[in-house]
């Protein structure tokens, strides 16, 4: 077996429910390589042989080795004049950042599942969990579990245990065995347990409105003794939803393809499932003064989405001598509020060093209303700690007791570890996120601890973008990314995006 890409189950299962006759098939794969910027794909194939390809998405880390769980689900509705896929073949690959592919083919020979044959596991455990498959949805008051388990292991019983509140308190679930287990979910014929010797075990969690749920498997065999599993020894997660959040400096239509630019930046916000996009150096053609919203970058990635979202924009002063360059944000939910606000001494749109700052309120479903602030300010010796000064009395002053935590994303044109950088620093209120996930011990001396002068702990760092978050919010940094480079959609600005995801304390 490949170390780095690993099936651990699939699920193959006709349902046929009042929505109509549909496959569903799910894919959960452990990875172990690729770091930041990786894709993973599972490439299968029904019974008229055509080969389709399926992006899976992360779920949950698993132990402390560094792997995760993917999964990928496939819905295929019964047409008129379009078959089921039937029995599959399959294989998996994860593509690294730098390109490189590894595969699990099992040996080139392809995985196999005939229709209708409820859950296989692979790998020794004898043991794996079915869902949730995309965290607690919302409105959803239960979660439902399919513990798969092997029949050679004679279970006698399977016990869920779990918490909602970091195991301060936490609950058992009995699992139950029923041979008519599918037709009961999904109107299935599948057998249960199935010819592959897996029988699949429900369970019901009654979570309620809890935002973040943890939970591991007891399975008690009959012959004495009992197998866990418990995502690797961390326990299983499951959450409503996190909130990811970039920031990327457009450079003012400087490259020479702007529109697959902007076509890139799109597929790279529906890719990487960006909720909230902080933009500068928004441009759009001068046009006397007037300027021409048909030409706003904000406005055109806008529209290369799936699914529009919400814009604020504001310019700040005329750039390259024919554009009006400004700062934007764009939010998958709508604006509660917005504002705009110049920063610095000057308001001359003739003058480069005048820089406006757009603001807006979100309400982020599960979490709460977070504010947002979009910021391109100017050099040190330009007028930075002045214009930073006002954002941050502007944040405080924003915050209210419903606010879960405010972002203040964008250029800063001051280095990590430089004099401006300790600025921020000392003045207190906010945390650089990026930091935290990818130097965390780094993070803890500068922000927490307190020992150690960023000038010389972080001299050698370039980056001068910036996702900050306010101290004693109620949002956890878990993951951040580098986008935009030339392993990560390549270049699109002299800039590279940030991106960083956040779940509720």
């Amino acid at each position: 077996m490949n170390p780095e890409i690993q099936f651990v189950s699939v699920r193959n299962v006709i349902a046929r429910t009042v929505e109509g006759t549909s496959q569903r098939l799910v894919f959960t794969l452990c990875i172990r390589a690729g770091g930041m910027g990786k894709r993973v794909w599972v490439h299968w194939a029904g019974e008229d042989g055509a080969w389709q390809s399926s992006e899976a998405f992360f779920r949950e880390p698993l132990g402390n080795d560094g792997a995760e769980r993917w999964t990928a689900e496939v819905r295929v509705p019964l047409g008129a004049e379009k078959p089921l896929p039937g029995n599959i073949r399959f294989a998996g690959c994860v593509v690294k950042g730098d390109g490189s592919v590894s595969w699990d083919s099992r040996f080139g020979a392809n995985y196999e599942s005939d229709a209708d044959s409820g859950v296989i596991g692979y790998g020794n455990a004898g043991i794996c969990v079915s869902g949730p498959e995309e965290g607690l949805r919302e409105g959803a008051l239960s979660v439902p579990l399919e513990i798969a388990v092997r029949q050679d292991l004679r279970a006698e019983a399977v016990r869920v245990h779990w918490s909602t509140d970091g195991w301060a308190t936490q609950h058992v679930a009995a699992g139950y065995f029923r041979v008519d287990h599918w037709d009961r979910t999904v109107g299935s014929n599948a057998r249960n347990p199935n010819r592959y010797g897996w029988g699949v075990w429900a369970a019901r969690l009654p979570v309620r409105d809890a935002y973040r749920l943890e939970y591991a498997v007891e399975c008690r065999l009959a012959g004495g003794g009992t197998v866990w599993e418990n995502g690797g020894g961390n326990n299983h997660l499951a959450r409503r939803r996190t909130l990811r959040v970039m920031t990327l400096n457009l450079h003012t239509w400087q490259e020479e393809d702007q529109l697959r630019k902007f076509e890139t930046i799109a597929r790279a916000i529906a890719e990487q499932r960006i909720d909230i996009a902080c933009l500068q150096e928004v441009g759009e053609n001068w046009n006397g003064g007037a300027g021409d919203w048909a030409s706003n970058a904000a406005r055109i990635i806008n529209s290369h989405l799936p699914e529009p979202y919400h814009l604020h924009t504001d310019f700040s002063h005329i750039g390259f001598d024919r554009y009006k360059e400004g700062v934007a944000i764009l939010s998958r939910w709508p604006f509660v509020l917005t504002d705009s606000g110049y920063v610095s001494d000057s308001q001359d749109v003739h003058d480069i060093h005048s820089r406006r700052v757009v603001m807006a309120t979100v309400r982020v479903p599960s979490m709460g209303p977070v504010n947002v602030f979009s910021a391109h300010l100017s050099w040190p010796e330009n007028g930075f700690r002045e214009q930073y000064d006002r954002v941050l009395g502007w944040a405080r002053a924003r915050q209210g007791e419903e606010t879960v935590g405010t972002f203040v994303c964008g250029d800063f044109n001051v280095a990590v570890g430089s004099d401006s950088f300790k600025h921020v620093v000392d003045a207190g209120g906010f945390e650089d996120q990026f930091l935290k996930i990818t130097q965390p011990e780094n993070f803890q001396r500068v922000f927490r601890r307190k020992d150690a002068d960023p000038r010389q702990l972080l001299a050698h760092e370039g980056r001068i973008d910036y996702i900050w978050l306010s101290t004693g919010s109620r949002l956890r940094a878990i993951s951040a990314e580098e986008l935009f480079t030339p392993g990560c959609y390549g270049r699109v600005s002299d800039h590279t995006g940030y991106r960083v995801e956040f779940e509720l304390r």
